[in-house]
């Protein structure tokens, strides 16, 4: 077997772990009982999505990035917004469209959770040299980016671009 396809083969027993962790219901539940916040998780991810983006989106760019059908954001957003945690405004670009931003309230939310949340990061991390750190990051991302093109050219109904046999 070739490197890559070495690399590639024992790098999906790890993603699958690691994603069987982080959606554990119990992590989860710890963490917004810690937080004292009282949301479920596809809210939570929305808010995590708008704080993470720094600016307002489209009820579409939600739903791309939780990987889910706008009427299940809309639902959650519906909810959301009667608690007054998140609020549409305006689109500077279209003042037809409505995007959806965080309320000082759902703000106050996302950080409380957050911070629970990065404090276990932090804790797993904190022997690790910051070289390691900072490349774990920056490998995190390029995998990321280079996955969603693959499965976008899947979707799209392409063919993935496959390494080298």
């Amino acid at each position: 077997m070739d490197p890559l396809s070495k690399t590639a083969t024992g790098l999906l027993p790890h993603l699958l772990q690691l994603r069987t962790l982080l959606n554990r219901g119990q992590l989860y539940e710890q963490a917004v009982q810690e937080a004292g916040v009282a949301l479920d998780r596809p809210a939570m991810t929305i808010l995590v999505i708008l704080d993470a983006a720094e600016r307002p989106l489209r009820v579409g760019e939600i739903a791309t990035r939780m990987q889910v059908v706008g009427p299940h954001v809309t639902r959650h957003l519906n909810s959301l917004e009667k608690r007054s945690i998140i609020k549409r405004v305006p689109d500077p670009e279209d003042q037809r469209a409505r995007l959806i931003a965080l309320t000082p309230s759902g703000q106050r939310i996302v950080q409380q959770y957050t911070a629970i949340v990065n404090g276990w990061f932090t804790a797993a991390l904190a022997q690790w040299p910051d070289h390691d750190r900072t490349e774990l990051i920056r490998l995190l991302t390029r995998l990321t980016g280079d996955l969603t093109t693959q499965f976008d050219a899947v979707a799209a109904g392409g063919t993935p671009a496959r390494g080298e046999d």
